[in-house]
């Protein structure tokens, strides 16, 4: 094989279409823009979100309260997918995602106090609801703040 011999896969390449040469082409006279209007201009683009001067979506609907755009939330889970672990087991979010529990956990991990707890497990977590702290202790288990 040489050098001049070589040439793509067929079907991978393709012919982009020339526009405005003439009307025959089926794209000739407006090359494809319609008539008139913004977008037929050179240069004639709006910007994301722009509605043609009507009063934006984004500013039309009302904005209540602090959204901090630099919040890490934490992954929250309940007491109860706790009772899967056997007792004495240590319990953090590497083990949550080996058992399929929580499918990642970027930011930490909060347990929450809904269902029971009925194994003496540690748990080690970011942060825990205050009744989940105390369930987790009346069931003989540690509650570790990492």
């Amino acid at each position: 094989m040489k050098l001049h011999e070589l040439s793509p896969v067929a079907g991978s390449t393709f012919e982009g279409k020339r526009k405005g040469r003439g009307h025959g082409s089926g794209n000739g006279k407006t090359g494809g823009r319609g008539h008139k209007g913004q977008k037929a201009r050179s240069g004639g683009k709006v910007r994301a979100g722009f509605e043609g001067g009507q009063m934006p979506l984004a500013r039309r609907i009302p904005k209540r309260g602090f959204n901090n755009i630099y919040a890490k939330p934490l992954t929250a889970i309940n007491l109860a997918v706790l009772n899967r672990f056997e007792d004495g087991a240590v319990v953090d979010a590497a083990a949550l995602i080996e058992a399929g529990i929580i499918a990642s956990c970027p930011y930490g991990l909060k347990v929450l106090s809904n269902g029971t707890l009925t194994k003496n497990i540690t748990v080690k977590a970011a942060a825990f609801s205050e009744s989940a702290k105390e369930k987790i202790e009346q069931a003989g288990g540690k509650a570790e703040v990492v």
